[in-house]
């Protein structure tokens, strides 16, 4: 195994860390950062969306992404996404709506969320769903999660 030293940026503050190349940006979050809310649900197959970050403003699946791919970048979680307590619209449109039951899959629902009202701010339906397609919601039907998504959208472009 081959070690290196790896810098980027971890929810808007500069980190370095030493560690092994091959190890995946979801391990390093969870295990070096103590940021548990990217979950592994699938084993590291990509599969299911629940450690859905943001990589330079792009949803991906944190368990495909080597850490040393993020060298220089920026890397955006859950955690990341509240200040001071107050919740993200994005996390206050999922608690307003419903659209969480369990909860797991919600952190990385509500990143896959973000990465679409980021690059298109007033979503329709169709592209909420593919833009979620990649994430597993094993308790909902996914009505509430759109819901959620088209109330933030509206949050986000009114400010009300």
């Amino acid at each position: 195994m081959t070690k290196l030293t790896v810098h980027f940026n971890l929810n808007q503050q500069n980190v370095s860390l030493e560690t092994f190349a091959e190890r995946t940006l979801l391990d390093v979050l969870r295990e070096d950062f103590a940021l548990t809310g990217a979950k592994d649900s699938c084993g590291g197959d990509g599969e299911c969306g629940a450690c859905t970050v943001l990589l330079d403003g792009e949803a991906v699946n944190a368990c495909l992404v080597l850490i040393s791919q993020v060298e220089r970048r920026h890397v955006l979680t859950i955690e990341g996404l509240s200040h001071d307590g107050t919740l993200h619209p994005i996390q206050n449109a999922f608690v307003q709506a419903g659209a969480i039951q369990c909860g797991y899959c919600t952190p990385g629902m509500v990143m896959a969320a973000k990465a679409l009202l980021d690059h298109i701010p007033q979503p329709d339906e169709n592209q909420i769903r593919e833009a979620l397609s990649g994430n597993l919601c094993r308790c909902t039907g996914y009505t509430k999660i759109v819901q959620a998504v088209q109330y933030a959208a509206s949050e986000l472009n009114h400010g009300h």
